[in-house]
């Protein structure tokens, strides 16, 4: 078993390569598909569905806490009802069919079933062994679930637990640095790397005059500017939660150990810019407006 020491830069770069391609299936056509199939063609509920069935028949309280920049009346709009139209455990296996249809048709099937995968999957669950469940509730749900045969989707299975891992983590950094839902989220745009506020109005519940009380909130705290901009104290406030993140989030890549690190980024980063060429991502989903 390896422990030794890894740049905490070197983790967050490989975890973000594995998540990129784990995001892909949030905007798949296939996704949709396997759910409508079931009778949950509403896509909030699709989202809830997908990614809250692991911790079973929750309810509107639990998935909120846990994906955090949600708001509550969206969630409460499809959650628990959504369980009545189809159980978790078919939610799983609908997940599961579009897992793999997704990463035929964007990758290709020698990628699938390439050496490269093979040896990808390997490397991501070595890494996740050293993750922890206590505090980590989504984490340690898909953390329950079998690891997939097919090296695919052992490798996207792998990818979910680090990045769920991460995920968890990154809610008590945010906790801590004093950002609720939406703060978390106007900031994390201001960077300019995330989510635009079309977007999060479509899909996390919010409304612009939620986002401009929230920003007004962030300006009184001299986190943004007036042209909704982070200040030097927002761009601080916004580099010690992702430091907070790393440090919490560094025990799967220190016992990969720096030398796997790096060459699950160099795979991970090839399946992800294949992804993106197949036109994984809608073009206006990042950015500041």
């Amino acid at each position: 078993m390896t422990t030794a020491a890894v740049d905490p830069r070197a983790g967050r770069r490989c975890h973000n390569a594995l998540n990129s391609l784990h995001a892909t299936l949030y905007f798949s056509p296939d996704l949709g598909k396997e759910f409508g199939a079931l009778g949950i063609t509403h896509p909030g509920a699709v989202n809830f569905a997908v990614r809250a069935a692991a911790m079973g028949a929750v309810g509107p309280g639990t998935v909120t806490a846990t994906f955090y920049n949600y708001k509550y009346d969206l969630v409460a709009r499809h959650v628990p009802a959504v369980w009545e139209t189809a159980s978790p455990e078919q939610c799983l296996h609908a997940r599961a069919r579009a897992v793999d249809a997704t990463l035929r048709r964007l990758l290709g099937e020698d990628v699938v079933a390439s050496e490269e995968m093979a040896e990808a999957a390997r490397l991501a669950l070595r890494a996740a062994e050293a993750c922890t469940r206590p505090a980590r509730p989504l984490y340690a749900a898909y953390a329950d679930l079998p690891v997939p045969e097919e090296p695919h989707l052992a490798y996207f299975h792998a990818a979910t637990l680090l990045r769920e891992h991460r995920g968890d983590g990154h809610l008590t950094a945010l906790l801590s640095a004093g950002l609720d839902g939406l703060e978390a989220v106007v900031t994390h745009t201001a960077t300019g790397r995330g989510t635009t506020p079309k977007w999060v109005f479509r899909t996390r519940g919010w409304n612009q005059e939620e986002w401009d009380a929230t920003s007004e909130r962030l300006r009184e705290r001299g986190l943004l500017d007036g042209d909704g901009e982070l200040t030097e104290a927002g761009v601080a406030l916004r580099a010690g939660i992702e430091s907070e993140t790393d440090r919490l989030d560094r025990a799967p890549y220190e016992h990969l150990g720096a030398e796997g690190v790096v060459r699950l980024t160099e795979l991970a980063t090839g399946f992800a810019r294949g992804a993106l060429a197949a036109g994984a991502f809608p073009r206006d989903l990042l950015g500041k407006s």
